[in-house]
């Protein structure tokens, strides 16, 4: 960690307000993207983020130098959607066995799509798909992590990662269809 965010942090501790707007205005940015990730709706995603944000801002005496802060901040921001996600009754998991292999989907041209494009893919996916998909592929969690987090078995979370990523591309493929007739 850097002086300045050491620093930051330990004015933080002691509830000094322009200690907490700077780190709001560091990291305000990064740490509303993960809530968007979760949250499909902007103006749900920022109700849980302020919630998180308070959350850090109160119990940032809880954080001892361990580790990064910024992952520190990143699991709170994640466990508070998680929770906004059960408290909606969002987080629907479904099991189905992939009617074809993921690696029988080739997708067109999605490196020409940008990054808010693929947001808006992600926003299409079920709750389900897009919690998993997003612990595992954004966090790096491990599907035994996810089975514990979000209290489904291993082999459910494996699937909804499948299955997220084969809706994902064929949500792309089918975009990229569109964009190719709307281009000729």
């Amino acid at each position: 960690m850097s002086a300045n965010i050491d620093h930051i942090i330990v004015k933080c501790k002691n509830q000094e307000a322009e200690a907490q707007k700077a780190l709001y205005e560091m990291y305000k940015d990064q740490m509303f993207a993960i809530c968007m990730r979760y949250v499909k709706l902007s103006h749900d995603a920022e109700d849980v983020f302020i919630d998180a944000f308070f959350k850090i801002l109160t119990k940032i005496d809880h954080f001892k130098g361990e580790g990064s802060f910024e992952g520190w901040m990143r699991r709170i921001m994640v466990n508070e959607s998680l929770m906004y996600l059960r408290k909606k009754n969002n987080l629907r998991m479904t099991v189905e066995l992939p009617e074809q292999d993921i690696a029988d989907i080739t997708p067109t041209d999605e490196d020409s799509l940008t990054f808010d494009e693929i947001m808006a893919v992600m926003d299409e996916l079920p709750a389900g798909y897009r919690t998993v998909f997003n612990l595992y592929v954004f966090e790096d969690f491990k599907h035994r992590e996810i089975a514990d987090i979000l209290g489904i078995s291993i082999n459910t979370s494996k699937s909804q990662l499948i299955l997220a990523k084969k809706r994902l591309l064929e949500l792309i493929k089918k975009k990229d269809i569109l964009m190719s007739k709307l281009n000729s």
